[in-house]
This record gives C-alpha cells, structure tokens and sequence, in this order.
C-alpha cells in the first residue's frame, strides 16, 4: 500500500475537476470567435472566471487564468518590474521565497534590477518591520502568504499595509496557502490606493485537486502591468492566446470545492499533522519540528533529523511504500540544501537533512501509522549513511 505525504508539491485530482474538465472539453469552439460556438465556450470560461473570483474575493475581470504558479509569479514580477515607475529600481524580497520567484527576480536583477533582501526569522516568518523598511522607492516587492517549505504562515495583511504606505506595488504567491487559509484579495488590499499596495496574488490549480498546468494571477483592475505573452488582446491582454476553457472550468470546481471544506478539513489535517509531528519526535528524539509551532499551514510537518542525509531517508521512506519531500530544490538533477532551511539560521548540513511531510484531503490515520512505523529505522539507517558519507 502506498501512502502519500506529498500533497504541498501536488495533491490528488479532484473527481468533479476531472469530470468538469472532461465535459468542457468536448465544447467545440474557440473563445475568441464570435460565431454561436466561440460564444458558447466564451460563456463557460466567463462562469468559470466568475466562480474563481467569488472564492478569491475579486472582481472577475481581475481573475487571468494561467498555465500555473510559475507563469502566474513570472507574469506579475516581471510585468510589475516592465511597467515600473521611471527611476525605481529595486525589488524587496524575503530571503525563504519559492524558486519560482527567487529565479525571476535574479533574472530581473540581470537586467538591471537592485535587490532589498528581507531576513526571516528562525521560523521562517518574514520580519514584517524590516520588509517595511526596505519598501519606501521600491519598484516592487513580493512575499509569500505561507513559506512552501517550512509551512509558516506570515502577517499578510500587515505586509499589504506597509506596501500601501509605502506607496509599492506588491504581489503575494498564495499557492501554498490556497485551500488551507481564507483568501480575500479585497480584504488583503484593504483601503490601498489603486495602483499601490496588493496589486497581485498568484495560485495554482493542482495543489487543490485541479489540473497541473492550470492557475492564476488576480490583477487589480487598476494595476500597470506589462504582459508577457503577446499576440492578441485576451485577460485584458496581459495573456495573449487561446484560452483553456476546460483549464478554467476544472478550476473554478476545484477551488469551490476547496474552500466549501476548506475548515473542516483545516482541522482535521491540523490533528493528523500533530499526531505526525508527536509520534516522530517521540520515536526520533533527536529530531527537531521546524517553522512556527502555531502559525502554521494545517497539513504541513517540517522536520530537521540532524545528522541523516535527507535523500537517503526519502529513498529509505520511499522503499517503504511512503512518498514524502526533502524540501529541497532540485535544479538541474542535483540535489541542493534547502535555502529555506539556511534562511532560518540553520548550517547547510541541516538544510540537506530536512523533510517535508504534508498532508490533504486524501489523507488518513493510516498514513500516519505508516511513516510513524518506519521512521525510526529510516533515521538510524540514514544517519549511518550519512556518517559513511563524512567519513
């Protein structure tokens, strides 16, 4: 029996998603055309836009679908950074963001960006007095909503206030948050100017049972952003092309679905996620819980075992029947230390002896049993492993 603990990178599809995109994909007509087809796929996309905003508390028109987070982090930074002010160059960021903005922005910073870097705290909680001090002449700055790896959940609202003092626009990376806490782009804005504070928040279809390859940017009706993607006036053209009406109609279903349970189950992965993290430390005493103990996504346990290499205690998991994640990057094939770990203080020999198990809505008492009953053996093995490795 395999037991998957790996819902943070992708979770399960959804049924009704499935089913949802299976039958608008068999509507024959582009979007874009004006004859009674196109006009009948255009109006599924517009329902599915409309039943997206409703859970984002946006207006429709803000919603632009997109093939995911990456694109939808690209499309926001890169845009915010093209139509920036004259004379602003800097881009504020905290030092545990995801790679898919962290590789941007340095894309960014080969075209002549400046970066305010923002420390964490060991948590991993972005320190909100110091991203405030790094905002007054930004271009921009972006912040995640709750870091992907450590599952720490940050003071938003508080980092949207200082960007609208501050007169910056700035975006959120909520795919890690989507489907665990509330998300009202209105209320996160609060009382900002038009142009300034929350002008973007980017989410992804397939961490709550959608398809991968389907996401997207809400956009603030009055924001200045640049489009990427160009060739046709489609999402008020800040994404030029053909619009995945199937895409949108399995994500509109996911997403209501997800927030419609979207308590109930926090509570209930909050209780698989504690008798996790009990069980482990008690059959692992050396091993340490990281991020905050409280503020925290529900499903997630993210746990240093010092002195094992996290790569060999995936394999030993994996041999198990049990799929969890390190919590590292992996570029190019080549395993790095996590820099979320290092981003909290941590040695790089701990950064690459983390493990990120995250829980959702197919999971049971029975995967826990599962983990807790070989990960005694798993850590002692991959201690060895790791003392070979040093020697």
């Amino acid at each position: 029996m395999r037991h998957y603990l790996d819902h943070a990178a992708t979770t399960p599809m959804r049924p009704e998603a499935r089913q949802a995109w299976v039958d608008a994909s068999a509507i024959v007509g582009n979007a874009s055309s004006t004859h009674s087809a196109g006009q009948g796929a255009r109006r599924l996309l517009e329902e599915a836009r409309e039943r997206s905003a409703a859970v984002l508390a946006c207006d429709p028109i803000e919603v632009v679908f997109t093939s995911g987070g990456t694109e939808s982090i690209n499309l926001a930074l890169q845009g915010l950074w093209q139509a920036r002010q004259p004379g602003t160059d800097a881009i504020v960021m905290p030092d545990a963001e995801h790679h898919a903005t962290m590789d941007t922005v340095e894309a960014l910073i080969g075209a002549g960006a400046l970066l305010r870097a923002v420390p964490v705290y060991r948590t991993a909680e972005i320190d909100s007095g110091e991203f405030a001090a790094q905002l007054p002449g930004a271009a921009l700055a972006t912040a995640l909503v709750a870091n992907n790896e450590a599952g720490t959940i940050n003071d938003a609202a508080k980092l949207s206030s200082s960007a609208a003092a501050s007169l910056v626009p700035l975006h959120f990376d909520a795919v890690s948050a989507l489907g665990h806490l509330p998300l009202s782009f209105r209320a996160l804005r609060g009382d900002a100017p038009d142009a300034v504070g929350l002008v973007a928040m980017s989410v992804a279809g397939h961490k709550i049972g959608a398809p991968v390859g389907v996401g997207a940017l809400v956009v603030a009706r009055s924001a200045r952003l640049s489009a990427l993607l160009r060739g046709g006036a489609q999402q008020r053209g800040l994404r030029a092309g053909t619009q995945d009406v199937a895409g949108a109609a399995a994500f509109a279903t996911a997403i209501e679905l997800a927030e419609s349970e979207r308590e109930s189950e926090s509570t209930r992965l909050a209780a698989l996620r504690d008798r996790l993290i009990s069980g482990i430390l008690t059959r692992v005493p050396d091993a340490v819980l990281l991020g905050d103990s409280s503020r925290r996504l529900p499903g997630n346990a993210h746990v240093l075992f010092p002195g094992a290499v996290g790569e060999s205690l995936l394999f030993l998991l994996d041999m198990a029947g049990i799929a969890a994640s390190t919590g590292s990057a992996c570029q190019a094939g080549v395993a790095e230390p996590s820099h979320v770990v290092m981003a909290m203080g941590r040695s790089e020999q701990d950064a690459r002896s983390v493990l990120r198990f995250s829980l959702g809505r197919t999971s049971t008492d029975v995967d826990v049993d599962a983990v807790l009953a070989s990960i005694a053996d798993a850590y002692a093995r991959a201690s060895g492993a790791g003392s070979a490795a040093r020697s």
